[in-house]
C-alpha cells in the first residue's frame, strides 16, 4: 500500500489504534500491579518445567540493558518513550488506514508507554514472565515488553510484504 497523495484522503482513524494502546497499557499495569501486591521482589513460583512467576525489577532496558547505571538511564529510557511517544502517534495519524502497519506501531505505543509508567512510578520496571530450559532463564519480561515484541515483529512482516508488493507490481 502505498502512502496517499495529498490529493488522496487518508482512510482510517487513529483512535481504533489509540484505543489498542489503551489494552495493553491496561493490561500490562493491571498485571504488574497484582503482581507488586501478590510478591515480594525475588520470590516466584513454579508454574510448568520451563516458566516461573516470579518478581524481578529492571532499571535498565532490554535484557537488562545499562542495569548497572546509578540511575541516569531512568530518565534516559522515560526521554526515548517519551520520543517515541510522540514519532508513533505523528505515524498513525499520518497512515491510520495501513492496518499492518499500525497494528504494529500501536502495540510498541502501548508498551513503551506501560514501561514508561512504571519508570516514572517506581524507578524500575516490573518484570514477571520467567521462562527458562534447564538452568538457563530467558530474562524476565511483561505484558508491555510483548507488546513492543509483538510490534517490532509486525513492522519486519509488513515491510517483507510491502517490499513482495511493490516488486510484482515492476
Amino acid at each position: 500500500m502505498t502512502s496517499p497523495t495529498p490529493a488522496q484522503p487518508v482512510k482510517g482513524s487513529l483512535w481504533p489504534w489509540l484505543a489498542w494502546a489503551l489494552v495493553i497499557i491496561g493490561v500490562d499495569q493491571l498485571t504488574k500491579q497484582w503482581i507488586l501486591d501478590n510478591y515480594q521482589y525475588g520470590n516466584w513460583t513454579a508454574i510448568t518445567g520451563f516458566f516461573n512467576i516470579v518478581r524481578a525489577h529492571n532499571t535498565g532496558a532490554a535484557f537488562s540493558f545499562l542495569a548497572d547505571g546509578s540511575g541516569w538511564q531512568r530518565w534516559l529510557f522515560v526521554g526515548i518513550g517519551a520520543a517515541a511517544t510522540v514519532l508513533i502517534v505523528w505515524q498513525l495519524k499520518k497512515h491510520p488506514g495501513q492496518k499492518m502497519f499500525c497494528l504494529a506501531l500501536s502495540s510498541i505505543l502501548g508498551g513503551a508507554i506501560g514501561n514508561v509508567v512504571d519508570r516514572l512510578q517506581h524507578g524500575y520496571v516490573v518484570d514477571f514472565l520467567d521462562f527458562y530450559w534447564g538452568a538457563s532463564h530467558f530474562p524476565a519480561f511483561n505484558v508491555a515488553d510483548m507488546g513492543i515484541t509483538l510490534g517490532a515483529i509486525l513492522l519486519i512482516l509488513d515491510e517483507i510484504l510491502r517490499a513482495r508488493r511493490a516488486k510484482a507490481g515492476t
